[in-house]
């Protein structure tokens, strides 16, 4: 992968506040360029990692039945328009023959995944699709509830919306009683 290009970004940073009608040398704008960049630079570091690296160390535990992580909270950029958008990821699956990931791997993914310009659609599928690639599960479902800046900004202007996408894979995509168990325990407080 390609490395930050921090002046580049900072040069079209400036331009862009020159565009608008904004002076970039007024006080409070002066470190903005820089200040960007260095976000950007963070914001997006998910594009230089593979979420499927996380599933590479995997346990024997005896264990096949749902192994579910909830509430994983996240954010992303929207790669139509660079602004924000955040909520929660619910992971689960099914582990086939007692091989389990460490739980912490299934927020890795989600975080890896959502750093870098994205459409929440790709994220869900990309996490449930590694996770289906390097554990051979029986079954993995995901599913992300977010509020997109796009929308409450400007557009629609509906603060508060959100977009709800789920992806499943193995045998939920065709079990409804596992289907709706995963629902079940993702609703519980």
């Amino acid at each position: 992968m390609r490395d930050v290009d921090y002046e580049k970004i900072e040069k079209a940073v400036t331009m862009i506040l020159e565009a608008i009608g904004e002076d970039p040398e007024r006080e409070g704008l002066i470190d903005t360029p820089s200040r960007v960049a260095k976000m950007y630079a963070e914001v997006f570091e998910g594009l230089n990692k593979d979420p499927k690296d996380y599933f590479k160390t995997v346990f024997n535990e005896n264990h096949d039945e749902v192994v579910l992580v909830k509430d994983i909270p996240f954010h992303s950029m929207c790669e139509h328009h660079l602004v924000p958008f955040f909520g929660h990821a619910h992971v689960a699956y099914i582990p086939r023959d007692g091989v389990v990931a460490g739980l912490s791997k299934l927020a890795r993914a989600v975080e890896t995944t959502a750093r870098r310009p994205q459409l929440q659609e790709r994220i869900t599928s990309t996490v449930a699709d590694a996770m289906m690639e390097m554990l051979n599960p029986i079954g993995v479902y995901v599913v992300i509830e977010a509020e997109h800046m796009c929308m409450t900004m400007r557009g629609i202007k509906k603060p508060g919306a959100k977009t709800v996408t789920t992806v499943a894979r193995g045998i939920y995509e065709h079990d409804d009683v596992k289907r709706a168990e995963i629902l079940s325990l993702i609703k519980m407080d």
